[in-house]
């Protein structure tokens, strides 16, 4: 019996390797089409009825049997995102309004190619203006809940909530009856700040913050065990966002995740979750964030500076650092050299990966007329489902990163005018206005979350 078993063993062990290679396999392919819910070139998209499908298939796999209590939902409210559904397909359909939206709109008109569907995009915008109600549950105090700093590389996380919170947004509604999502509201960066132990480093801390959490709202409102999580978002700029929702099942299998550190091996979900950008504001401050040289009065081909962490940044530094006069790579920047002057007099800006996917180096090139040079794996960009990123960026693999001089010189001069132009047009939708504005970050973030929303239909 016993020479037996090691060929069972082997046998299995082949064939859990040969499963997780195929899943693997699955999910990548999942995450470059998916992603783009509504905007993607082809006719190919989620309707309403494959999407009940999908989540009530979900449901089975879950072990959820939602919609047995007495309270059932608005019927209004899933009529509301139908017709938006409807409104949007046709939108995309349109062949002759892929350039350019034949909608109105005093502020701005979405046009040219860094819009996978410029049409599909405005109509669903509008939409979401129009239509979209967020619930912000009132359960706990500052701060663990509601409140966020607003400051440093977990900027847009305190911000986020505090404009969530003082109904700065405007998609806010008291009555959660009349709501098409809800937020849970808990700050991971502050639930780190203030409970964790760095000595001792408990990461169940999240756990027993998160899950008694939602164990008190599911109580108290019908929400959560109606849908099963499914209409609940939480957002979260921390290298542990994604952790925070590992100890409840159903938010990190069911709800709408609005991560920075969007990364695919990480179980990043592009079918129900959302990217949004790590902006890093040292100060808090949002004055003077852009600027830039012309495109012919930037003398440096390419530019970097950082520290070495992560799997990328040390092959770039190895292959790189302080060894080209055109590609100037630093791990410390020399006396005499300004950060943001160096970006602003580049052509290209290199943000490679760190320990997290993100890199606020993306908008800070953006902000400065730079084009960025991306350098990650298993990385979703921002708001990828309705920007085309191949028109304002370079798509750089770490194999090719000894060949990165070669790369960027070879660009022709017409289509480095084009990503430059493109960089300036993509520039409103990642940019920090406070008050918000119409397009800008925050709200391109609520677009988001309204996108993965119109994907499920609860009734």
């Amino acid at each position: 019996m016993r020479d037996y078993i090691p060929k069972y063993l082997n046998a299995f062990l082949l064939a859990f390797a040969t499963f997780a290679v195929v899943f693997a396999i699955f999910i990548a392919k999942s995450s470059n089409s998916s992603s783009h819910l509504y905007f993607a070139t082809s006719s190919s998209l989620w309707t309403s009825s494959f999407s009940h499908a999908l989540i009530t298939e979900k449901r089975k796999r879950n072990g959820s049997n939602p919609g047995h209590g007495s309270w059932k939902r608005d019927v209004k409210v899933e009529a509301e995102l139908a017709t938006a559904r409807a409104l949007i397909r046709e939108a995309q359909l349109n062949s002759n309004a892929t350039s350019s939206s034949p909608l109105g709109d005093k502020d701005y008109i979405p046009h040219g190619d860094i819009y996978r569907n410029p049409y599909a995009f405005h109509r669903s915008y509008l939409l979401m203006e129009k239509i979209f109600k967020i619930y912000v549950y009132e359960e706990g105090d500052p701060p663990i809940f509601h409140y966020g700093l607003c400051k440093d590389i977990y900027s847009m996380e305190g911000l986020f909530l505090n404009f969530m919170e003082n109904d700065v947004l405007k998609y806010r509604t008291r009555d959660p009856d009349k709501a098409h999502v809800y937020f849970l509201p808990f700050s991971v960066v502050m639930i780190l700040h203030h409970l964790f132990d760095p000595v001792v480093r408990d990461k169940a801390v999240l756990e027993r913050v998160i899950a008694d959490y939602i164990q008190i709202i599911s109580k108290k409102y019908p929400y959560w065990n109606t849908s099963d999580g499914f209409d609940h978002f939480m957002l979260s700029c921390h290298d542990w966002g994604h952790r925070a929702t590992w100890y409840v099942k159903k938010l990190f299998f069911n709800s709408i995740r609005v991560l920075c550190n969007a990364n695919i091996s990480e179980y990043f979900n592009p079918e129900k979750d959302a990217p949004f950008p790590e902006i890093n504001l040292l100060t808090g401050e949002i004055n003077n964030l852009t600027g830039g040289l012309d495109p012919t009065s930037r003398t440096t081909l390419a530019f970097f500076a950082g520290k070495s962490h992560g799997k990328i940044r040390p092959v770039l530094l190895n292959h790189w650092k302080e060894k080209d006069k055109d590609i100037l790579v630093y791990e410390n920047l020399p006396d005499g050299l300004d950060y943001t002057e160096m970006m602003r007099k580049s052509r290209f800006c290199i943000c490679p990966s760190g320990h997290e996917v993100a890199s606020p180096r993306i908008p800070e090139a953006i902000y400065s007329g730079c084009v960025p040079v991306l350098i990650s794996e298993n990385y979703v960009l921002p708001f990828s489902d309705v920007l085309n990123w191949e028109k304002f960026s370079v798509s750089v693999s770490v194999k090719e990163i000894p060949e990165l001089k070669r790369i960027l010189m070879d660009i022709p001069e017409d289509r480095y005018m084009r990503l430059y132009e493109g960089v300036k047009k993509v520039k409103r939708h990642i940019l920090v206005n406070d008050p918000p504005k119409r397009y800008d970050v925050f709200n391109m973030i609520i677009h988001s979350i309204w996108l993965r929303r119109l994907n499920v239909k609860l009734l």
